[in-house]
């Protein structure tokens, strides 16, 4: 099912038969590099646990389509009180959605499509889901993708030190936040 899209790039909803598509992106050691780590190449017994677990009504997941071609994979979420708290919006009234995405296939990489995505997943999570911020926290060193978040209208709010574990050690992030639909 179609969630959301411009006819080039689109996302539709992750369907069961699209786990052996994850499972070829994330045991290609070029796309490990910056999503979950080279370290950590997925079988299909992983990509069942973390792709279709029990969490799947906590979030949203999808396929990125570019020109009717699977490439990619992308999930959203709403907050929970926890996360709220961890990254300092315990005082904010709105909705705070948080966003993960990567494209799987490497051949379509540099060529505006991570850009494309990410303006049309704001968009969505603004007009659809009412979204007050939107959240994600890549790693410091990920300097490609923080010019692509930063070129969408996201702007750097918090260093999250040793946040995350990439590659056997922790890594230091940055929160970033978009405006969303403000308060």
């Amino acid at each position: 099912m179609l969630l959301y899209g411009n006819g080039e790039v689109d996302v539709r909803s992750l369907e069961p038969e699209d786990a052996e598509l994850l499972v070829n992106w994330l045991s290609d050691p070029s796309v490990l590099e910056y999503y979950e780590g080279r370290d950590r190449p997925h079988d299909m017994d992983m990509v069942l646990e973390h792709f279709y677990g029990d969490d799947t009504e906590e979030i949203r997941r999808g396929i990125v389509r570019y020109n009717s071609q699977d490439i990619g994979y992308i999930q959203f979420y709403r907050l929970d009180d926890a996360e709220r708290g961890i990254y300092g919006y315990s005082e904010f009234g709105g909705s705070i959605y948080g966003m993960d995405q990567f494209i799987g296939n490497p051949s379509f990489w540099n060529r505006g499509i991570g850009s494309q995505l990410v303006k049309e997943t704001v968009q969505y999570l603004i007009e659809v889901k009412q979204a007050g911020k939107i959240v994600m926290d890549p790693q410091c060193w990920n300097q490609r993708a923080l010019h692509v978040y930063e070129k969408n209208g996201f702007v750097r709010k918090q260093r999250l030190l040793k946040h995350e574990r990439h590659e056997g050690e922790l890594r230091d992030c940055w929160l970033i936040e978009h405006a969303g639909k403000g308060e």
